[in-house]
């Protein structure tokens, strides 16, 4: 089982959004349904969980559940992956092997990126699909076998098909149902209550005792963030946080760990300066000033207090959140960020706050 997806103490997902619960229901929904069901999203949104629980609750539950990423496999080998071999088949078949196939018979075949499956194969395929027979490589004896197929793929089948690089009937057949699992991003809530899960999990596999909790300036850049990794990175940043803090308050998450504290522009590579942040707020000319302060016109405190908020929002979001770095483009130490974040607290994180 894959570990880029939450499990509780049942193996379940976690979550509690409206989009997590909407595919929830609808996966439970075709479950018991005896039909192939394509499950397409973004990289790390779960899938294999999903194809799990499609198993788990379905009348082939006490059957096996077989997986298979067909990324992994170079196209000349996964056919004798799925379908097997005999004796003789090729050099170095020295005896027969049966194929995920036959391994899955009377339960359910997980197909992960199968997209990648060459157009030999998936004429096979759809041959066990429509007739529930297949032949192993070097055979020419049919071997029946009754297995459910889920497939699953971040990329565009219906687009694949039009190019001929999918075939059509083989995208028809598979496609009984289409589950489309939702983003990290589309989640809300959800990704703090993950966030928490692996932190709790993570501390405890370190062995540390006491709580341990993000500060809301952690929270916010959590909860802003685009997640392009989805569930699989936001382990990694929640973990990589965990191991690098030393107090129960986790106050700082690195989104990028390639991002280099000597250089402002990426990576690696020789030390830069960092450029200066261009600021729409211009002081007027002299000639321009008023000569005196209207009543609705704001103080100076609160114009510098403007400025600083729009900076260090400015510079964390170009730097991912990654307070060093931000700290790096403003010109300050790593404590000044910080005192500057506590100084001015929620309002500014909260776009309409009222600074």
């Amino acid at each position: 089982m894959s570990n880029d997806t939450v499990f509780s103490s049942r193996g379940e997902a976690l979550g509690q959004s409206e989009p997590f619960l909407e595919f929830q229901e609808r996966l439970s929904r075709v479950a018991p349904v005896d039909r192939p069901v394509l499950l397409l999203g973004e990289r790390g949104t779960g899938k294999e969980l999903a194809a799990s629980r499609l198993h788990y609750l379905s009348k082939r539950w006490q059957g096996p559940f077989v997986t298979l990423n067909c990324a992994t496999l170079a196209p000349t080998l996964i056919e004798a992956e799925l379908f097997g071999y005999e004796k003789g088949a090729f050099t170095g078949a020295e005896r027969r092997r049966t194929g995920r196939f036959e391994a899955a018979d009377g339960g359910t075949l997980f197909l992960d990126e199968i997209g990648s499956i060459p157009m030999e194969a998936q004429e096979k395929i759809l041959r066990v699909v429509e007739y529930g027979s297949f032949e192993r490589v070097g055979s020419s004896a049919p071997v029946e076998v009754d297995v459910r197929i889920v497939g699953a793929t971040n990329a565009d089948l219906v687009a694949m098909a039009g190019q001929g690089r999918f075939k059509r009937d083989l995208l028809d057949r598979l496609s009984f149902e289409v589950l489309f699992l939702p983003p990290l991003r589309a989640r809300g809530e959800d990704i703090l209550l993950l966030a928490d899960h692996f932190a709790a999990r993570m501390s405890y596999e370190l062995g540390r005792a006491g709580d341990v909790h993000f500060s809301r300036a952690a929270r916010a850049a959590l909860t802003a963030y685009s997640w392009p990794g989805n569930i699989r990175e936001l382990k990694n940043v929640v973990e990589r946080a965990i191991y690098r803090a030393d107090a129960g308050e986790i106050d700082e998450v690195v989104f990028d760990p390639f991002v280099s504290p000597y250089t402002s522009h990426g990576n690696y590579g020789d030390f830069e300066a960092p450029p200066a942040i261009e600021c729409e707020t211009a002081e007027p000319p002299a000639a321009e000033m008023p000569q005196k302060q209207e009543k609705n016109s704001v103080s100076i405190e609160e114009a510098v207090a403007r400025l600083e908020i729009s900076l260090l929002r400015q510079a964390l979001a170009e730097s991912r959140y990654n307070q060093r770095k931000a700290a790096t483009r403003l010109g300050l130490t790593y404590d000044q960020l910080r005192g500057k974040i506590r100084k001015y607290g929620e309002g500014l994180f909260d776009e309409t706050a009222g600074l």
